[in-house]
This record gives structure tokens, sequence and C-alpha cells, in this order.
């Protein structure tokens, strides 16, 4: 199973499509992962020792892997989880945003870096504009 405890999950499928959570357990026998937040179910308890007031609680139920993608956590968009042998030997998880992921997150990071920039010459564009219209208000 390409899914760990920890990752950033979207539910593609089901009554909470569209939500986002953690992963809290993995259930590699079942094919199975315990999102937080996702399959709330409610479970009426009897007062125990355990529990001594009883009630009705709201319980995280396993939801299958097929229905969660994982969200790459430099872009935030839903990918497909692949390994990639290094040259030493050892494995390294990489995420498959598209067909050139590993371009696609340098573009990312580029687009993140020029949208900043462009915010920074719209705030001063606009305190220009406010200078501008005051000095039109005292005339």
């Amino acid at each position: 199973m390409k899914l760990r405890r920890e990752d950033k999950v979207i539910v593609i499928a089901g009554k909470d499509k569209g939500k986002t959570g953690a992963v809290t357990r993995v259930l590699p026998q079942t094919n199975q992962v315990v999102v937080e937040g996702v399959n709330l179910v409610k479970r009426h308890t009897k007062p125990s020792q355990k529990q001594p007031r009883g009630g009705i609680l709201e319980i995280t139920k396993p939801i299958d892997v097929s229905k969660v993608m994982v969200l790459d956590p430099h872009s935030g968009k839903p990918a497909r989880v692949g390994f990639q042998t290094k040259a030493d030997g050892s494995k390294e998880r990489i995420f498959k945003v598209s067909p050139n992921h590993e371009k696609a997150a340098k573009k990312a990071e580029k687009d993140k870096v020029s949208k900043a920039k462009a915010d920074d010459k719209d705030a001063k564009k606009s305190t220009a504009d406010t200078k501008a219209e005051k000095k039109a208000e005292k005339k």
C-alpha cells in the first residue's frame, strides 16, 4: 500500500466526496485507511465502566483506499504515488501530478514566486492611486 500515516488525502468517491484530511491509521489487510473527519458514524453506547455516561458517540470508520487520493505536498493537487530508485539503491516516494511531474513541481514554485511579485506591484500601484486621489480631492 502506498499510503502512509499523516498523508494528506482527498476523498474522490462516496458520501464524503471532496473532503480532505490526514490519514490516522492504515489497514493494509483490508485495503482501508482511517481519515480524520471522514466517514463519521454515530454509535449508540450503553453505559459501561469504560463509558459511564453512555450516549451517542461519533466514530471515524475506515474507508477504502480506492476512494482517496494523496495530495501532493508541493502543489496541493491530488496525485498518484510512485517510487523511484536512486543511484545509491534507496527508494524515494514521488508524486505523479502530471506526466512531467518534476517539471510541474518546479513550475508551481516559479508561479508562486511570480504571483508574489505581481501582488507586490499591485500593492505599490494601489498606494500610488490613493495618493493621486487625495491630491485631486484637495484641489
